[in-house]
């Protein structure tokens, strides 16, 4: 009887906790191939003059592969490393070591759809089956209360019905151990360079953000024994910073799910609690995005570039010397860390859209490639809460003040780096 080999295509789920398809393939298969593609198309330049992924975020994937690597030899196994396009790829690995079946966490933007139907499309020429697997959020779309097409479009509504009527599913268990191919070909990870990036976008920033599981692990717990245990709360951070790792699904919704839960104790009395509803957030603009396509952002979907004057205002926002200072302070953070808070999103955000009148595309755009935490679903559904368009023209706007963000601890670093600026 001959063996069977399963390939498990790693995209968005570099982890192997709470991992539904690697742990399918152990069970299911005599040996799995471990894949990660680094695809041209998310290293692009955008009309905008910015590129799909930056320095920093190019820096943070590279190194959460690599800790994926690292984790699946510590349990016998490797990783196949790439650049190219799966749909061909994949197909000749798979011809390498006869793989008859890939799995994979489907995705629900268009761009990583269309390249899921690709590599479908070249796999069944082939005889090989793509499996799609659920794996992304809090909530399995199984056991929500609604089928997708019902789902609210209000998200206090949603929230209510899930909180009553479904269930969050205990993680999947670790591997305990993974068979490779004898003689696997791993290949080496990409430089910055490799990927078409330029490395000197890199600057020195107030806080460092290091890619990986067990970096992701380590965040999640110092954050909730902090937030728990320290009793002067000055020091503490507001929010949780998780985001980067579960963007790249180093860290999966449910294991933080569970370690908040642990956490707060019984009497859920604790602060951490919001760290939940960052999460139901995160499934809701993924359900949205599933639900209503592209849709999800209305007639402000249409692209009609910049003006002169929109490009020389963009220009300034982005690389923050608009002359509003606390604008200008969370953009500079942004170039510097590849992070800023949800609210100091917002805020510049909206300045740029509502002040500067200037295409929100382009904003997306800069965040794309700035952000460690970039996910579509989130970014678009933030987009169309500052905007007020498509589906969420119907909720309560976005209303930021600088006194809501003032109080970030990078932001303030940031700040008082820039007023000794103008004051020299």
């Amino acid at each position: 009887m001959s063996e069977k080999t399963i390939l498990v295509w790693f995209r968005n789920d570099l982890r192997i906790h709470d991992n539904e398809i690697l742990l399918e393939a152990t069970k299911r298969a005599d040996k799995i191939v471990p894949v990660f593609c680094f695809d041209p198309r998310y290293f692009e330049e955008t009309p905008y003059g910015t590129r799909r992924t930056g320095a920093i975020r190019g820096k943070f994937l590279i190194e959460s592969v690599a800790a994926l690597r690292k984790s699946l030899e510590q349990l016998g196994g490797g990783l196949i490393v790439r650049t190219g396009l799966p749909e061909e790829v994949l197909p000749e690995i798979c011809s390498v070591y006869d793989v008859r079946e890939v799995y994979h966490h489907r995705e629900v933007a268009s761009r990583e759809t269309d390249i899921s139907a690709l590599v479908e499309e070249a796999l069944w020429k082939k005889q090989i089956n793509l499996k799609h697997f659920i794996g992304h959020t809090l909530y399995h779309k199984e056991d929500l209360p609604f089928p997708i097409k019902n789902i609210p479009n209000d998200f206090m509504t949603f929230r209510k019905k899930v909180e009553r009527d479904s269930v969050v599913k205990p993680c999947f268990d670790t591997p305990s151990a993974i068979t490779v191919p004898s003689g696997m070909e791993a290949g080496e990870l990409p430089t910055l360079a490799e990927l078409e990036i330029e490395g000197n976008q890199l600057e020195s920033p107030s806080e460092i953000y290091v890619g990986g599981e067990q970096e992701g692990i380590i965040r999640m717990n110092a954050f909730l024994y902090e937030a728990t245990n320290v009793k002067n709360k000055s020091g503490v951070q507001s929010s949780s910073r998780l985001s980067p790792w579960l963007s790249l699904g180093c860290l999966s919704a449910r294991e933080v799910y569970w370690a908040v839960k642990k956490h707060r104790g019984p009497e859920g009395a604790s602060d951490i609690s919001k760290i939940i509803a960052e999460l139901q957030w995160r499934d809701y603009f993924r359900f949205m995005l599933k639900k209503h396509g592209s849709a999800m952002l209305g007639e402000i979907g249409q692209d009609a570039g910049l003006s002169l004057e929109e490009k020389k205002k963009f220009d300034k926002w982005r690389s923050g010397h608009t002359g509003v200072i606390l604008v200008d302070a969370c953009m500079l953070e942004l170039n510097a860390s590849g992070y800023i808070s949800d609210k100091c999103r917002q805020y510049v955000a909206s300045f740029l859209v509502k002040d500067m009148s200037v295409s929100w595309r382009a904003g997306a755009a800069v965040f794309e490639e700035k952000s460690i935490d970039y996910s579509p679903a989130s970014s678009w559904g933030n987009w169309a809460y500052i905007v007020g368009a498509g589906i969420m023209s119907t909720n309560r706007p976005i209303n930021i003040k600088p006194e809501d963000i003032s109080s970030e601890l990078a932001i303030k670093n940031r700040l008082a780096l820039l007023q000794g600026a103008k004051c020299a």
